[in-house]
């Protein structure tokens, strides 16, 4: 091996580092476009099987199909937003006529009666306010970077809901847009097999992504019955929270339980704490445990051991170890990401026996 062959091997190493940090950098600078296609591709997912049934069975050409899809995908984000609008305003009101005093004397009795009723020390919440020094957030300044952030988060918003229903439309009007741009990087002669493991994805996360909703829409029912018969304000609004944190796995349940208890005693500010919120409270995450149970062991593993066909235990680990890894967003992305990683592994490594016997039912 003479100098000029290691000279070219040093260059083309230090090209092709090169190569990649600069691709690294420009996947950053353009990460709000990826994000965008992300949403795009999920939106696509979901409405592809309405798309379907426009065309199937209602006999839609496909553009139309499509623009209606997405309308019918707009109307859906909307009624959820407007089901908050009313109760912004009402919350508006309640603070505009509010009793400070009231307020105060109400969550000192509530305080007492806690610190009674558990035989513990009172705490003193004008004490602990001091402690944490919360008066130094409150600063004048700060109010026009707060209008002006929130400005440019809402032109940034827009921005962003226009690109992704444009992105969405094309990609639900073309199903073979997305697969065509991504059959580029196959080997030659590997096409046909890279583009039926596009395909079984394709379907299998469609499937998955209508099971989530499934999933919220159930809870949400669920909630609702249970908020409702215990007289919790703004029921729907609380129950709809709470079934959307369940999307995020072990964790977004805990979240949705402690909202529900402070919003559960708060609604019956000023009653007597032992014969009145305690018990209800008690009901309340009594309820909401066992709707948690119906959940675990029955909606998710119908739903998504149907949509993605994986064992539960599958569905569990991976969903652990993605949080491990890659935190919160490594546990809601892990059960699309490990559905596609045994579909790619079926069609290429189906050598091996255990890649048979995690996709025997693929």
């Amino acid at each position: 091996m003479n100098s000029k062959t290691i000279a070219y091997g040093i260059l083309r190493a230090v090209a092709i580092i090169i190569g990649i940090l600069g691709l690294i950098w420009f996947l950053l600078k353009i990460q709000s476009v990826l994000l965008y296609i992300a949403f795009a591709a999920v939106i696509s997912l979901m409405g592809r099987p309405l798309v379907m049934f426009f065309k199937k069975r209602l006999k839609f050409k496909n553009t139309p199909a499509v623009i209606l899809t997405l309308f019918v995908t707009i109307g859906l984000f909307l009624g959820i937003f407007m089901l908050f609008v009313p109760i912004v305003i009402e919350q508006g009101q309640l603070i505009g006529g509010i009793d400070i005093d009231q307020i105060g004397n109400q969550l000192d009795q509530l305080n007492a009666e806690i610190s009674d009723y558990f035989n513990v020390e009172k705490l003193s919440l004008v004490e602990l306010i001091k402690q944490t020094d919360l008066m130094q957030f409150f600063d004048l300044k700060i109010i026009p970077d707060f209008i002006n952030s929130f400005l440019g988060g809402f032109g940034s918003l827009l921005i962003g809901l226009f690109s992704v229903l444009f992105i969405s439309f094309f990609l639900l009007k073309d199903s073979l847009l997305l697969e065509n741009s991504l059959l580029v990087f196959a080997k030659k002669g590997d096409e046909k097999k890279f583009a039926k493991v596009f395909t079984k994805i394709k379907d299998l996360l469609s499937r998955y992504f209508v099971g989530l909703l499934l999933q919220v829409f159930i809870l949400f029912v669920l909630y609702t019955i249970l908020l409702l018969i215990f007289g919790v304000n703004n029921a729907i609004a609380v129950a709809l929270i709470a079934a959307i944190l369940n999307l995020v796995p072990y964790i977004g349940p805990l979240f949705g339980g402690v909202l529900v208890a402070i919003l559960a005693t708060t609604s019956h500010l000023g009653a007597d704490f032992s014969t009145v919120i305690l018990p209800k409270l008690s009901y309340i995450l009594i309820g909401y445990f066992i709707i948690q149970l119906i959940d675990n062991f029955l909606n998710q593993p119908l739903i998504f051991g149907n949509s993605v066909k994986s064992h539960p235990l599958e569905i569990f680990l991976a969903i652990i170890i993605g949080g491990l890894l890659f935190g919160i967003g490594g546990m809601i992305t892990a059960v699309p990401f490990y559905t596609a990683i045994k579909v790619i592994a079926k069609e290429f490594l189906s050598e091996y026996k255990i890649v048979k016997q995690l996709t025997k039912g693929l």
